[in-house]
């Protein structure tokens, strides 16, 4: 049996087990994205090769490509590896363009904002 050092103990906790792999990544403002770990630092800054952006919208998605890509580890909430031996989308989830996801967040955004301005509009009557 081998002694661990704190070194050790430190890459068994860090990125470097995720080196090579294809991860997920959340960020603070809600994008995810996917791509394959290539470097990282004590600051969780990150490179991905291959990273695209997923956007879900309702039951349509799109992964809109990005290349190589440098993530600053301030705005990162979440990494986790995916498993590629699993379907990662639900099967009633439906593939589009990227014109037709930045259609469909146009729409969704307007919702919003329409709800929002109802609701102010609404405040007067104080229905608690």
């Amino acid at each position: 049996m081998s002694w661990a050092g704190p070194e050790d103990i430190y890459l068994s906790t860090s990125l470097a087990s995720y080196l090579d792999r294809k991860l997920l990544v959340l960020l603070r403002d809600g994008r995810k994205l996917m791509g394959t770990l290539r470097s990282f630092d004590q600051f969780a800054n990150a490179v991905l090769e291959g990273a695209c952006e997923r956007v879900i919208v309702g039951d349509l998605y799109c992964d809109i490509p990005l290349g190589l890509y440098v993530i600053r580890g301030e705005n990162v909430v979440l990494i986790g590896e995916l498993d590629m031996e699993r379907e990662e989308l639900p099967p009633h989830m439906t593939r589009v363009s990227v014109a037709e996801i930045r259609r469909a967040q146009k729409a969704e955004r307007e919702e919003t904002d329409l709800k929002g301005t109802m609701r102010k509009r609404m405040e007067f009557l104080d229905l608690d």
